[in-house]
């Protein structure tokens, strides 16, 4: 039937997004384009490219987007203190090429590649004949992770697979792990903000409590990640009550690389079903940029 001629408009189908994804510039498996063009096909309208520590993706997914019809958001996630250690904080309308925020990154990535030869010879240690030069070899320019650490480890022979370089060496508390020198959460959200970007806390699951995230909003938290592959149904529920409570946006992302993580909650691309008006109440928490 021809619901038109008798009067019933067509339905608009819902259009979803995704704020929380990788490429190569940080420890994801494609190159920036090639995630874009992953996220037309998923039939995404728009996404956040959030490396680890770089915007160095952005302006080829930009560009990628452009040609395709996807919103690229510029956005990057930064890993700051908290009482349990390290927590991820997702950055997002950043502005391309900022020297202040590229002069941070950069010491961030210094401090990455830091880390990674203390593991290494933490693995040398252990008889793991991991070394720093393979470490970038698989980081191939982008920003040091864990993950090309596990990678390394599985090359040569120490490990089958990056879950089990992860569970036997490289997960907190094991024996080649190494800490970052972390920022604190304020730093990061005063650099964010100056810039004319917004900051939400990315998968806290049961750390998403109101004491600590009202705490957070009151050193610069505009948003928190609801919808997360770590996330189950009664704790994206719990968030958003909090975050409607706090009055903080709400943001989601599967946290993609490309290919199944190591040892993490990584989802397939789009599988968190954001809507897409969760961006427009993102980005209306932007502050004029400095």
């Amino acid at each position: 039937m021809d619901l038109a001629r008798h009067g019933v408009p067509a339905l608009t189908p819902p259009r979803f997004i995704d704020l929380h994804m990788h490429s190569t510039a940080s420890d994801g498996s494609l190159v920036p384009s090639e995630v874009v063009a992953c996220a037309k096909s998923a039939g995404l309208s728009a996404i956040a490219l959030t490396d680890h520590d770089s915007v160095a993706g952005v302006a080829e997914a930009v560009a990628a987007g452009e040609a395709v019809g996807v919103r690229v958001v510029a956005g990057c996630e930064f890993s700051v203190s908290a009482p349990w250690g390290e927590m991820h904080l997702l950055g997002y309308f950043l502005p391309v090429g900022d020297e202040t925020v590229e002069a941070f990154l950069d010491r961030c990535r210094a401090d990455r590649r830091r880390r990674a030869e203390v593991m290494c010879g933490r693995l040398q240690g252990l008889g793991v004949a991991v070394t720093l030069d393979a470490v970038l070899d698989e980081a191939a320019g982008g920003a040091i992770g864990r993950p090309h650490v596990a990678r390394a480890v599985v090359r040569v022979g120490a490990a089958q697979d990056v879950n089990e370089a992860f569970d036997v060496f490289l997960g907190r508390n094991k024996p080649g792990y190494a800490d970052k020198v972390l920022p604190t959460f304020s730093e990061v959200a005063d650099l964010v903000h100056a810039a004319g970007g917004v900051v939400s806390a990315a998968h806290l699951r049961d750390r998403a409590t109101r004491p600590y995230l009202a705490r957070l909003k009151q050193e610069g938290l505009d948003a928190v990640e609801v919808r997360h592959p770590r996330h189950a149904a009664e704790t994206r529920s719990r968030i958003a009550g909090i975050a409607t409570a706090l009055d903080l946006a709400r943001t989601g992302g599967s946290d993609w690389h490309g290919d199944v993580g190591p040892g993490e909650g990584h989802g397939s691309l789009g599988s968190q079903t954001v809507p897409e008006d969760w961006l427009a109440r993102l980005e209306s928490r932007r502050p004029t940029p400095r």
